[in-house]
């Protein structure tokens, strides 16, 4: 499992930014006209936040990289009792299903897709496929991708990028809430009563 884990990640975690940050923004670009990528480059709180997310992205992808180059990186790091084949292999089948969850939610969301809140340019609401069931699935699919990458690859530093990921995940989608409620008023606010932020059941 070690060495299938070794060469998982790397494998995995280019796939994920070709297919769920390049590729999209390339066709949404074409489509729209405007790059995608309307994270703000000023001195604001938002633009922090901004910077710091994807300082984490380049963090995890380097880090999802050195396994590769360095099979022994894990033991430096590795948090030993978690360290089994049970775990490993939740973790992996996390983040392929995560990864499915997010090309099917950012394909749904067609034209409306953005890095950031546009501010220039109102997006359609969309409600329908994954958005039944949450609010804000790409957030929630990246989240369960980062979980799994612990579970399948357990070290402090995998630990740290959850943690430091989801919260400022959580900061991001509650700045685009209320960009959203700006945005589409009462519709978006029943939507709100109807869907949960990151997951509702029916």
């Amino acid at each position: 499992m070690t060495d299938f884990i070794r060469f998982f990640i790397p494998c995995y975690f280019i796939l994920f930014f070709a297919v769920s940050f390049l590729g999209i923004s390339i066709a949404v670009a074409r489509k729209i006209g405007k790059n995608p990528n309307v994270l703000p480059k000023d001195d604001s709180a938002y633009a922090l936040v901004g910077w710091y997310f994807k300082l984490i992205l380049i963090v995890l992808f380097i880090y999802a990289l050195l396994p590769l180059p360095f099979p022994r990186v894990r033991e430096l790091f590795g948090i030993d009792f978690l360290s089994f084949n049970l775990f490993q292999y939740i973790g992996v089948g996390l983040m392929i299903l995560a990864f499915i969850w997010v090309v099917i939610a950012q394909f749904q969301m067609k034209n409306s897709w953005r890095i950031g809140i546009d501010e220039h340019m109102k997006t359609e609401l969309i409600t329908i496929g994954l958005f039944r069931f949450s609010r804000n699935p790409i957030f929630l699919g990246m989240t369960l991708s980062l979980i799994g990458f612990f579970f399948a690859y357990p070290t402090v530093i995998a630990f740290f990028l959850l943690i430091i990921g989801s919260i400022l995940m959580q900061i991001q989608i509650r700045l685009e809430e209320e960009h959203l409620q700006r945005q589409h008023g009462s519709v978006y606010l029943t939507y709100k009563k109807r869907v949960g932020r990151m997951l509702h059941l029916y």
